[in-house]
Order: structure tokens, then C-alpha cells, then sequence
């Protein structure tokens, strides 16, 4: 589950990248930012801590 999330957090940075400089996509570019840094955070959280 963990690395499904932080493939879904790589390409919706991906995403927010290519929306960003093709400066097309609008509001669409900041709610995807703000869902994968979600997804990268709960990815973080739910890692067993193993140093």
C-alpha cells in the first residue's frame, strides 16, 4: 500500500509539473499539487519506522 501511494504521489507531481508549464490547466495544477503532497505525507505516516 505504501508504494501505491507514493505512485500516485509521483504522478500527480508529474502532472502538476507538465500543468504548470504548459500553463493550461488552471486551478486543476494547484489541487493536484496539494493531493500528492497529501498522499506523499499519509505515505510517511503510515511506514513502519525502521531506521
Amino acid at each position: 500500500m505504501r508504494s501505491l501511494l507514493y505512485i500516485i504521489a509521483v504522478i500527480l507531481v508529474i502532472g502538476w509539473a507538465v500543468g504548470v508549464f504548459a500553463y493550461s490547466a488552471g486551478g486543476i495544477i494547484y489541487t493536484l499539487l496539494i493531493i500528492a503532497v497529501i498522499a506523499f505525507i499519509l505515505g510517511l505516516l503510515r511506514s513502519p519506522t525502521t531506521i
